[in-house]
Order: structure tokens, then C-alpha cells, then sequence
């Protein structure tokens, strides 16, 4: 299946989803990843906002920072600046997206962990964005540790991945189990 296919076929699912399954959702995904060592070790986290049909971080992002600091991504031209995230110190920026605001950005190379949106996963890591490569440019410079977070449903076994795709290291979905993609 293509990735336009992909990306319709989710839309399309998410669009049945009511408000309560999008919260037990997001709330199960989150528990999980607070539990994940990658996550406990982490000092500084770079998480996204959530658009209304993507996995919620609101409620996380909420909750605090229990000892780390998170950070957000904002868009500059073809690529994404990381800045520290204060509730008080956002804008509605590109793509309708809240943004932080502030000249302090920070290199990637700073960031421990990422947690990483997609339309969907697969069992490989692969990853299908909404397709302008935002994410696979700033994780191409990145060492830090990855995490997809999804529904069950944005897992595949396979999307066809192109050469500049960069998988993530770790999937969590809302039932399925903890999925670490053996690497080739």
C-alpha cells in the first residue's frame, strides 16, 4: 500500500474515533512511555503538539516535566527548530500548530529523547509523516533515542520506506505490545 493510501485510510479511521477513546487512548500510550526506561533516563525531551487527529501529548505536556525539561518543535523554512516548552510562551504558528516562541533554541544533539508523530508505523520502525520530511531531515542529525506513538490501527506490517525515511527505535501503540524493530 502506498503512503497516499496509508494516509487516507487513517484519516479515515480516526475520523470514527470519539472523544472518549481519543483520551483512554492517549492516556494508555503516555502511561506506557513514563514507564520506559529510555524515558526515565531522559533529561531533555522533545515531544510535538498534537493536532486534533493525532495522538494527544496535551494532556502529558499538562501534567509536567517530573524533572526533565520538554521541548517543542517549531518550523523554520524546510526544517524544525527545537525550543524549551512553557505553557505560557506558545503562538498557533506553521500548519496551525502551537509553537513555542523565544530565540533559545537548542541543537539536537542536546536532545536525549524524541518522541516521534506519524500517520502510521510499522514493525520496521518506518514511519509515514504527513508528507513534507520535517521529521526525517531533523532525525537524520540526531542521536538520540526515538519513540513512535500511535493507535493500534497507524500499525502496518509494512510501509515501503525510501532511502531519507529514518525509523524510530520504538513503537508504542494503546494495546498492542512494546514494539522494538529489529534492525537490519
Amino acid at each position: 500500500m502506498n503512503k497516499e493510501d496509508i494516509r487516507r485510510q487513517v484519516r479515515a479511521r480516526k475520523a470514527m474515533l470519539d472523544d472518549a477513546e481519543r483520551i483512554a487512548a492517549a492516556r494508555r500510550v503516555f502511561a506506557r512511555l513514563r514507564r520506559m526506561a529510555a524515558y526515565v533516563m531522559a533529561e531533555r525531551v522533545l515531544l510535538y503538539h498534537s493536532l486534533p487527529d493525532e495522538l494527544s501529548t496535551h494532556e502529558f505536556l499538562a501534567r509536567g516535566a517530573e524533572g526533565k525539561t520538554y521541548y517543542l518543535p517549531r518550523v523554520n523554512g524546510l526544517d524544525l527548530e527545537i525550543l524549551p516548552y512553557e505553557r505560557t510562551r506558545t503562538h498557533l504558528g506553521s500548519f496551525r500548530i502551537e509553537e513555542p516562541d523565544g530565540d533559545d533554541t537548542v541543537d539536537i544533539d542536546d536532545i536525549d529523547l524524541v518522541i516521534v508523530p506519524a500517520v502510521a508505523y510499522d514493525r520496521d520502525g518506518n514511519r509515514v509523516g504527513r508528507g513534507k520530511g520535517y521529521y526525517d531531515r531533523l532525525l537524520s542529525r540526531s542521536r538520540a533515542i526515538t519513540i513512535g506513538v500511535c493507535y493500534d490501527f497507524q500499525l502496518y506490517d509494512e510501509i515501503d520506506a525510501e532511502d531519507f525515511d529514518i525509523p524510530v527505535d520504538y513503537v508504542i501503540a494503546d494495546h498492542r505490545p512494546l514494539i522494538r524493530p529489529r534492525r537490519k
